[in-house]
């Protein structure tokens, strides 16, 4: 997080002046450099909405273009991970479905828990991402070289990140992250070679 001597105060909270997202092209040269890409589950891979069935189950609603999103990154070698708070088959059924080796729920101190994979997989946090939507992603996104929140995220959340999808949560935010970290490595021809004819 950035330290600053100003603030300015917004109609939710106060916000440093001297806070402001990343131009384009420093977002490409941070996404340039992303070896591993973390995402909060709830208002991030979700619309943040929970539902739950007469006989207690919880649904969740997952976006196939952010699955799709996720089977690329990991495809061109970078390390996913899902880090929540929450505790749900659900969930670890998704991760399975895409693949994701590295499952971290029942997270009370994102931060730590980044900082703790980042470590068992020897990349340093400069080279990593985080994408969160809420308060409890802010110790994540503190250790992460490239914090990155949905369009929807809190407003105290937005204010503070390196960078912000225009889509929302549960629908493409994470696949627009993927797209971006994809084509800043150079490798969207490889991508599309594999989907692509001739």
């Amino acid at each position: 997080m950035r330290s600053v001597p100003s603030t300015s105060t917004t109609c939710c909270a106060p916000v440093s002046s001297e806070l402001r997202h990343l131009s384009a092209s420093e977002a490409r040269a941070r996404a340039a450099g992303v070896r591993l890409a973390a995402f909060d589950v709830d208002g991030t891979l979700t619309d943040g909405r929970l539902f739950f069935s007469d006989d207690g189950r919880e649904l969740k609603s997952f976006d196939v273009h952010d699955g799709q999103g996720l089977k690329l990154l990991a495809g061109i070698g970078v390390e996913i991970a899902l880090i929540t708070a929450r505790t749900s088959p659900l969930v670890a059924r998704r991760a399975a479905d895409l693949g994701i080796r590295h499952l971290i729920q029942g997270s009370h101190d994102k931060g730590a828990a980044l900082s703790a994979l980042c470590a068992s997989l020897r990349i340093e946090t400069a080279a990593a991402a985080f994408m969160g939507d809420d308060l409890p992603d802010l110790a994540a996104m503190a250790v992460a070289g490239f914090s990155v929140a949905p369009s929807n995220a809190h407003a105290w959340v937005a204010a503070r990140v390196d960078w912000q999808t225009r889509a929302a949560g549960g629908h493409g935010a994470v696949r627009e992250l993927c797209d971006l970290v994809i084509e800043a490595q150079g490798r969207s021809a490889d991508v599309l070679s594999r989907f692509v004819p001739g």
